[in-house]
């Protein structure tokens, strides 16, 4: 049964913990993770929550509490869910256009790395040699979300050694001896057709026979998660399903099983997430009637930078009519939420809530305008509780230094 929490709960939230106000619900990330689990049962598979989407230490708790592994794309979210609980072996660590220095520092906290380019192999090759077992991000050559900005593994992307380099990354193994226990690849995000995932596979298993020692294939994250009714998204047992035919039709030549990685991110938690906000200010124009709320891309960018569309709902006059509105918001940039959208009749103190709303959220927000960044609440066993606490003025003035 999918897991969601009624209007009327969500204004409730917003009366008492005020607004805007990220809002998590911990069963629907429970929910997510048991699609993934069940569909690939019976494979040896396993699945790395891609954090980066949401870091909280208290989201990071509750989804090692599951049994899932963690992804993380810097040494910070790596201490992060070391700090959170997850054992080191269940960690991975996948950066790019980074210093050695924190590969170096992931070593010291022994978790999984993958490395992403020529350089940083070699200097991993220098200092480690084969005594360290290491994985490497490949660049498949592959578009895919048909979207440049959301896609990671076109010919033009800064991501991954490209596969047509694998000959420089061979040479670097047997330089220096390296133990290349993974291969990774990551296509982009809102993947909606699985078979993107199958080409990835029919690329790796060509390369795979020249790397002697891989026990993990790492085929990334990117499932589509649906943002509007009708929406479409990755079909989880269909992926299952081709994935486990692809890896029947290819046994490793060197007699090993190879265990199965994803990175699923958004697909987890993006659902879980609600952001309510309250609207201050109506405003009729020749060209639109513009409800202005108490946020802006300072709290959720992802309207703006991705052209993202998120369902927003007038949860405070379920019942009034329908009207044309342009949501924006409250700083002193062009921050226009949704241009031209049906929605309940607003009025000036209503609650607005954006929905899917958890991925890439509060992860991304900022302090622009010397905002205050807004409150989290985890809802866990129908209990609400406060997981992050609102700015104030002194969180503005922290780390500056008065002459």
């Amino acid at each position: 049964m999918s897991q969601s929490l009624s209007p009327e709960y969500l204004t409730s939230l917003g009366q008492q913990f005020g607004t805007p106000l990220y809002v998590y619900h911990a069963e629907k990330i429970k929910e997510q993770y048991e699609k993934l689990t069940t569909a690939f049962r019976n494979s040896n598979t396993v699945f790395f929550y891609a954090c980066k989407a949401l870091t909280n230490v208290n989201v990071l708790k509750y989804v090692c509490s599951l049994g899932a592994n963690v992804d993380c794309s810097s040494i910070n979210e790596v201490k992060l869910a070391l700090y959170a609980g997850f054992p080191k072996e269940r960690v991975l660590y996948t950066s790019n256009g980074i210093g050695f220095d924190e590969i170096a520092e992931a070593v010291s906290l022994g978790v999984i790395i993958n490395i992403d380019s020529l350089s940083n192999l070699e200097k991993f090759g220098q200092k480690y040699g084969g005594t360290y077992p290491v994985g490497v991000r490949l660049r498949p050559n592959i578009m895919a979300g048909g979207n440049l900005k959301i896609s990671t593994g076109h010919d033009k992307s800064k991501f991954g050694i490209p596969v047509d380099q694998v000959e420089k990354i061979l040479a670097l193994v047997d330089s220096y001896n390296l133990d290349i226990a993974d291969l990774h690849i990551h296509t982009g995000s809102e993947i909606k057709d699985v078979d993107v995932f199958v080409k990835g596979i029919e690329i790796l298993f060509e390369l795979i026979p020249q790397f002697r020692s891989l026990r993990f294939i790492d085929l990334g994250g990117g499932f589509k998660v649906p943002y509007k009714d009708g929406d479409a998204q990755t079909d989880i047992q269909l992926l299952a399903d081709k994935v486990n035919a692809a890896f029947a039709n290819h046994p490793n030549p060197g007699g090993r099983p190879l265990q199965v990685w994803f990175e699923p991110g958004k697909f987890l938690v993006s659902e879980c997430g609600y952001f309510i906000t309250k609207v201050n200010v109506l405003k009729e124009t020749d060209a639109a009637t513009f409800a202005s709320v108490d946020s802006g891309f300072n709290h959720l960018i992802r309207p703006m930078f991705y052209d993202a569309y998120h369902r927003i709902e007038n949860i405070s006059n379920p019942n009034g009519a329908p009207r044309r509105y342009s949501v924006v918001g409250n700083i002193c940039e062009t921050d226009t939420f949704a241009w031209d959208r049906t929605i309940n009749e607003v009025r000036e103190g209503d609650y607005l809530v954006f929905y899917n709303a958890g991925a890439y959220g509060f992860e991304m927000s900022s302090n622009f305008n010397s905002r205050y960044k807004p409150a989290e609440v985890l809802i866990k066993d129908g209990q609400a509780h406060l997981i992050r606490r609102r700015d104030v003025f002194e969180d503005l003035l922290r780390n500056q230094v008065e002459l």
